[in-house]
């Protein structure tokens, strides 16, 4: 398998498990800043590498009345202030093609959403920025179907490349995940996250939005690195029934913490 290197963090065989954290959607600069220096806070505690996440916009919500996050010029702004005030590196995702120079200016991994993975021109723009980019697995696709995906990435001469699980279509508004899914991945010769909090999701649960079974998500991430994977994703807020998106998949700080401990347990078993 390569090795994917920022800075210090490596993933891959061998490395220490990665934490790939923080509130889905950027809901102010201070709540922002108070979630990653509390998670950077338990991360070197646990001596874990931490990148931060959260996104500027979510253009991927079922209704046009979900809430999107403060769009790409003043989330920038405050994931850039996270960036160097907290001495971070940075993930969010970008969904549209002409937003990804920007991006770039701040980013230190540009993630490929689930729903947008098989657009080929957002994939290629990504990945000629010569970052990081983190392509995760639609949840239509079989794990396999991404090495077309990794292709795309490495036509532009950028291996810099992880993969996502974020579970699988299981009929309407379910998912599941099938753990043989990273190991099959992993084959293709690049690191894999498993992204536990989305992985309980339950896309359109509610309605006109979805819901989620956040009850699952240590159960779930302690099989996943005891199967095999190179990070774990997490989506992580202070009070996750007050977030204006995700909330019901999401977990807090402490729930974090005790989770963490876990999966490092496990992760030095192996």
């Amino acid at each position: 398998m390569r090795q994917v290197s920022l800075g210090k963090i490596k993933f891959g065989e061998g490395c220490p498990l990665v934490l790939i954290a923080g509130p889905c959607a950027i809901e102010s600069e201070s709540s922002c800043l108070e979630a990653a220096a509390r998670i950077k806070e338990i991360a070197l505690s646990l001596e874990t590498p931490f990148i931060f996440k959260s996104s500027f916009d979510k253009a991927n919500r079922l209704s046009v009345d979900s809430y999107r996050g403060p769009g790409l010029k003043k989330g920038l702004a405050i994931l850039k202030k996270i960036k160097n005030k907290l001495k971070l590196p940075i993930l969010s995702d970008v969904h549209c093609a002409k937003d990804i120079p920007a991006a770039a200016e701040v980013l230190d991994i540009i993630q490929i959403p689930a729903f947008l993975c098989r657009q080929t021109d957002i994939v290629l723009a990504a990945a000629r920025t010569g970052k990081i980019v983190n392509i995760k697995k639609g949840q239509f696709l079989a794990p396999w179907d991404i090495k077309p995906i990794i292709k795309k990435v490495e036509s532009t001469g950028n291996h810099r490349i992880l993969i996502t699980e974020r579970g699988v279509s299981f009929g309407y508004n379910n998912l599941v995940t099938d753990l043989r899914s990273l190991g099959i991945m992993r084959s293709l010769g690049y690191p894999v996250i498993y992204d536990a909090t989305h992985s309980v999701q339950l896309p359109g649960g509610q309605g006109g939005c979805s819901g989620g079974q956040a009850e699952f998500v240590a159960g779930l991430s302690r099989a996943a690195v005891a199967f095999g994977c190179d990070g774990l994703f997490l989506e992580v807020h202070r009070d996750p029934k007050s977030a204006p998106c995700d909330g019901q998949n999401m977990i807090n700080f402490k729930e974090l913490e005790k989770l963490l401990k876990q999966v490092n347990k496990i992760r030095q078993v192996l």
